[in-house]
Order: structure tokens, then C-alpha cells, then sequence
């Protein structure tokens, strides 16, 4: 299952596996920069990682999981759930992966589902964090390719906005307009 739900959830259910960890990486990091979160990449990929390296190595057959990436503009929510019930345990800084995932977030949490348990992690955006969506002035070039053309050309002019009865039609006169260009170099 690979389904983008839309454009602030996405969810995807993998087996868990060593050589399966890159490949999450790159897709949380891939819907990070779609959401323009890319400063939140490096500790994001790092708590999905170790959640699912913690399903490598405590869960028992069944490694499949469901890993889930949330953006509600204000949080962004990461959860790994498994089919193992048993609940994770925090550990000391040194041997505990959720130590670390406590340490780099703004909240964590795990429960119990009737299938086994959910464990997710969160950290607060702030406004500045994202990236800006386009420049905040425009380069050079593009000001001047907007000059006023030197060809006059033909405009509608004299149209009334209001005072037209039902099914009458207004009066159009076509009038030059001169660019102003033009009508300097005429007065010189």
C-alpha cells in the first residue's frame, strides 16, 4: 500500500527491514521538501529511522508496518505502527532509541491498537522554519522585460459601468494609445 491521501498526509505500508530504512528516508525527506519542511528533514528522517529499526529489532514474525507523515501547518507527526503488542520501553539516553526521539522532539507517544501498537513523535513548526514559496523580489531581468512596447495599439475606451437597460448595447470607440515612450521622443 503507497497512498498519498493528500497534500498534508501520507501513509505506506512496508516490511520492515534494514535495507528498507534508505528507502523510507527518502520518502519522508521527498514529502518534507514537497511541503517546503526542509530545515525539519534531518531530524525527522533520523526519528522515522529509528522507529523503524525498532521494529527490525523488537518485533517478532510479522515485521510489517505502516509508517504515516502528518502536516497540519503548525505540527509535523511522524508514527511507525506494528503487529507486535508489546509496548516500547524508555531507556537511558545511551541505549534507548526513544530516549533519542524524546530528546529531538516536542512530543512522543505510543499505544495500543487492536492489532499491536502505534509510536509517533511530533515537533512544532514555527513559521520561519519553512521555506519561502518564492522570492521576495524579483530578479533584475524580469523588470526589465516588462517595458512598455513602442507600437501603439487599439483599445476599447468610453464604456459605461452602468446606466444600460436590458439588452441594450454599448457604444465602443477604438481609440491609439501611445506609449509614453514614444511620446517623449516626439517632443524632442
Amino acid at each position: 500500500m503507497n497512498v498519498p491521501v493528500n497534500s498534508s498526509y501520507y501513509i505506506v505500508e512496508v516490511e520492515a527491514r534494514r535495507e528498507r530504512v534508505p528507502q523510507i528516508r527518502r520518502i519522508v525527506a521527498a514529502h518534507l521538501r514537497y511541503w517546503r519542511l526542509q530545515n525539519h528533514i534531518g531530524p525527522m528522517c533520523r526519528g522515522v529511522d529509528e522507529l523503524m529499526l525498532n521494529v527490525v529489532e523488537h518485533t517478532g514474525d510479522d515485521k510489517r508496518c505502516v509508517v504515516e507523515l502528518w502536516w497540519n501547518g503548525k505540527n509535523l507527526i511522524a508514527a511507525v505502527a506494528d503487529y507486535d503488542r508489546r509496548m516500547p520501553r524508555l531507556l537511558g539516553p545511551a541505549r534507548g532509541g526513544l530516549a533519542r526521539i524524546a530528546a529531538m522532539s516536542d512530543g512522543w507517544g505510543a499505544y495500543g491498537t487492536p492489532d499491536g501498537k502505534l509510536v509517533w513523535f511530533s515537533r512544532r513548526v514555527k513559521a520561519l522554519d519553512r521555506e519561502p514559496l518564492a522570492w521576495s523580489r524579483p530578479a533584475p531581468f524580469l523588470q526589465e522585460a516588462k517595458r512598455a512596447p513602442d507600437s501603439p495599439s487599439l483599445v476599447p475606451v468610453g464604456m459605461p459601468l452602468i446606466g444600460l437597460g436590458d439588452g441594450e448595447e454599448p457604444e465602443r470607440e477604438l481609440v491609439e494609445v501611445v506609449p509614453a515612450a514614444r511620446l517623449v521622443r516626439q517632443r524632442a
